[in-house]
């Protein structure tokens, strides 16, 4: 790599991986049995083995892998749909923990089951949100997954794009009821709010629809979705952040699921996409933000605390090759290496993927590889 990070480092970062994942599995004995999501119960557990095998090759870590999905694919309960908090996690991630133990038949008997679930994805009349952790993006992203974990035609075109339209008619229709065609044809709520975050707003759903894997023509791209990013470019702050939603104008949260550290990942995308230099400029200044802002009392994990935040400098990363970001990553990786000093709050489910420390564990794996970071359940 031509940014090597400082073995002493990588050594201190790896000897507190193994004390977190100690921790982390005392922790998890008490945790809700009954919580199989990616986003707080076992399925985000099973994600983050998968990562720690991916970085080390260690085989334990794909059984650990395997032993928490089973657990959560045991009680599936038919109410979500959804990657991050739906059936789709657990029937995604026993794929490809499936695939990569060469089980192919478990693997296959996940992914039918998983396609089972596009049904009431695709229903019109279903009232299912479009945002990522309870809709259409969100069962999109289980689909992209697959693809990028199991090869490109395991989940085939004609499914991805009924799915990629049916999230396009509902921007559509939405924005023309609120008469925003051309200002933002594309246009979601959530609970009758217009959110603009990665979590339940604009920022995440665009981002998927950006995705190559996805599929969506260029000319819907220049025409509904491009427009439409550029609407959101313009609710940004003075500070450099960005509203909660469309009708918010209190400038506080610097976190993933709302604000910079989430809508800079559509910024990269849409300067991967476009070509176009002003969306690189804009996620430099999220970013900016972010390391002026970004350390949260609010704890260490992915959603909303420090690690989530320190994937923005991850991702810029990637696409500048600026070690400034590799810096960055690395200041924000030793604050999570202080866990549990700086007086932040306890999250409601501590050791989980999300919320807690599996989420903390996570960036810190990435450090061992950063070119090739991805943040959980989310990039692709």
């Amino acid at each position: 790599a031509p940014h090597s990070l400082i073995a002493a480092f990588q050594k201190k970062v790896q000897n507190k991986i193994k004390d977190l994942v100690q921790q982390m599995e005392e922790g998890l004995k008490t945790a809700d049995p009954h919580d199989f999501s990616t986003y707080t119960g076992w399925t985000g557990i099973a994600v983050l083995y998968l990562q720690l095998h991916r970085v080390s090759h260690e085989p334990s870590h794909l059984q650990r892998a395997l032993d928490y999905v089973k657990r959560a694919m045991r009680i599936l309960n038919g109410r979500k749909v959804t990657f991050l908090c739906g059936d789709a996690g657990p029937l995604a991630v026993g794929a490809v923990v499936h695939h990569r133990l060469n089980n192919s038949s478990d693997s296959k008997d996940c992914v039918s089951r998983l396609l089972t679930l596009q049904r009431s994805v695709l229903s019109p009349d279903s009232d299912m949100p479009d945002e990522l952790l309870y809709g259409r993006a969100g069962f999109l992203f289980a689909l992209l997954y697959i693809n990028k974990e199991m090869g490109e035609d395991t989940v085939d075109k004609e499914t991805i794009s009924k799915v990629v339209s049916s999230i396009l008619d509902s921007g559509q229709s939405l924005s023309s009821d609120q008469k925003k065609t051309e200002r933002c044809p594309l246009l979601y709520q959530w609970h009758n709010k217009q959110y603009i975050g990665a979590a339940h707003g604009l920022a995440g759903i665009y981002y998927m629809l950006l995705q190559p894997g996805a599929g969506v023509h260029p000319d819907l791209l220049s025409e509904l979705v491009r427009p439409s990013i550029d609407y959101v470019r313009h609710k940004r702050f003075r500070s450099g952040n960005y509203p909660s939603s469309l009708s918010n104008e209190t400038d506080r949260l610097v976190h993933w699921c709302h604000g910079a550290p989430g809508v800079v990942h559509m910024l990269i995308m849409a300067y991967k996409v476009f070509k176009e230099d002003k969306y690189l400029k804009e996620a430099s200044e999220c970013a900016e933000l972010i390391w002026q802002m970004g350390l949260l009392r609010k704890g260490y994990g992915i959603c909303h605390g420090t690690a989530g935040n320190g994937y923005a400098f991850l991702s810029l990363y990637k696409v500048t090759q600026d070690k400034k970001y590799l810096y960055r990553t690395c200041k924000f990786a030793e604050w999570c290496l202080d866990y549990g000093t700086h007086g932040c709050r306890i999250p409601d489910r501590p050791y989980s993927l999300f919320e807690g420390m599996g989420g903390t564990i996570h960036f810190l794996s990435e450090l061992a590889n950063p070119d090739a970071s991805c943040f959980p359940a989310f990039e692709l």
